[in-house]
Order: C-alpha cells, then sequence, then structure tokens
C-alpha cells in the first residue's frame, strides 16, 4: 500500500486532500503541532473506511521534520507523496509585525517545506518515484500588506515548488504546487477541489506534468 503523508494537516485542503488519496488507496498520514486536533481529522476518515494514523510535528522545526519522514518511512516503507500544508496566517503589516516573530513564520511557511523535501527526496530518487505537493497561495503573487510573513512564505512555496520542478522531474519527482487565490472554508467544495487538483497532479504521465494551478475559490 502507497504511504501520503500530511505536514500541517488542517480541516480545510489538508484533510480533503488526504481523503482523496485515501480514495485512491493510499494509507493515510497525518501531521501537526496539535495532536488531539489531528487525530480528530484521522477519525474522520476511519470513520469513511480509510487507513489513517497521526503523528505530532513541529513544522519550524528542521529535526523534527526529518525525523517524522525518517520515522514513516520507516514503519511504512517509504513516502510516496508529501504535501506540504503547514502556514502560519498572522495578520500583521510591517508595524505590527513583532520584530522577535517574523523568522519564526518563515520556519513554518517555507523552511518546514524545504526540510521536508530534503528529508524525503532521497527515498524517492533512489525509487525515482514521488510526488512532493505544496499548498500555495495567491499571496505569493499578489503580496498582501496585512499579511507580510505569509505573503514571503507563499512566495517561497512557489519558488521552492518552480525551483525543484525540472531537476527532480528527471529523476522522477513530480513537484507541484496549487496556488490557492483566496480563503477556503473547511468541508467546502473549494477544499475538495483543491485536493482533487493535487489527486490530478499526482496522477500525471509523465512527460506531461505542471508545476503549478492557480486556484480561485468560488465560495
Amino acid at each position: 500500500m502507497k504511504t501520503f503523508l500530511s505536514i500541517g494537516a488542517g480541516p480545510g485542503m489538508g484533510l480533503e486532500t488526504a481523503e482523496r488519496f485515501a480514495r485512491e488507496g493510499f494509507h493515510v498520514v497525518l501531521s501537526a503541532r496539535n495532536p488531539t486536533k489531528t487525530q480528530e481529522l484521522a477519525e474522520q476518515l476511519k470513520a469513511k473506511g480509510y487507513k489513517a494514523e497521526v503523528r505530532t510535528v513541529d513544522a519550524s522545526d528542521p529535526s523534527s521534520v526529518a525525523n517524522l519522514v525518517e520515522s514513516v518511512e520507516r514503519e511504512f516503507g517509504g513516502v510516496d507523496v508529501l504535501h506540504y500544508n503547514a502556514a502560519g496566517m498572522r495578520q500583521a503589516t510591517l508595524a505590527d509585525q513583532p520584530r522577535d516573530t517574523f523568522n519564526a513564520d518563515l520556519a513554518v511557511n517555507i523552511g518546514g517545506a524545504m526540510a521536508a523535501a530534503q528529508a524525503v527526496a532521497p527515498k524517492m530518487i533512489e525509487r525515482r518515484s514521488g510526488s512532493i505537493l505544496l499548498t500555495g497561495g495567491g499571496f505569493g503573487l499578489q503580496p498582501h500588506p496585512d499579511y507580510l510573513s505569509l505573503s514571503i512564505g507563499k512566495a517561497g512555496i512557489r519558488a521552492l515548488a518552480l525551483g525543484l520542478f525540472d531537476s527532480f522531474k528527471e529523476k522522477g519527482i513530480h513537484v507541484a504546487t496549487v496556488t490557492v487565490a483566496g480563503f477556503v472554508n473547511p468541508g467546502s467544495e473549494d477544499a475538495k477541489a483543491v485536493g482533487e487538483q493535487f489527486w490530478t497532479f499526482h496522477n500525471q504521465p509523465a512527460g506531461s506534468w505542471e508545476v503549478e494551478a492557480v486556484y480561485t475559490p468560488k465560495g
């Protein structure tokens, strides 16, 4: 059974993406900082008959991310699909942003994604297969002055995807991002649509891979 690892699993796009892959027979591993909330998400998947596990991770800590990947690879034989969905949704202008929080925000918004990609890449390269999927945001295209740290983080997510795409494609790994240009409510059709787009990326045949889709919420 193939394994889907979600880092920064949440009740919206994270859960819907995990369920989309679970529907295709993937064993889902949900991870986030809060184990209680993550367990609630796993129970929702289990209630539908899917296989779901829960792990705790601090997405801002590269060692925590690397240890998570290592343990999942050891227990399940590998990570076939990584979905990085963690983000710090701080609302703050340049004047309002506490000076000692900016680097911490970036550690979650982009640092954890870099650490996760580094951690899963070696085994994926050995197998010459795998997908690294990153939840992007419209602020990465049009930065918002009230969400500066998030805007910079989403620009980083997009740069990471575009920067890795060609070289990883040659190694059999599909790196892709959905740039979500708007707010998405948990359980909404928009959340499901984003999950469907991530599945479409993973399911694209070699030679037809795409690196980015921009999704504008309808709701």
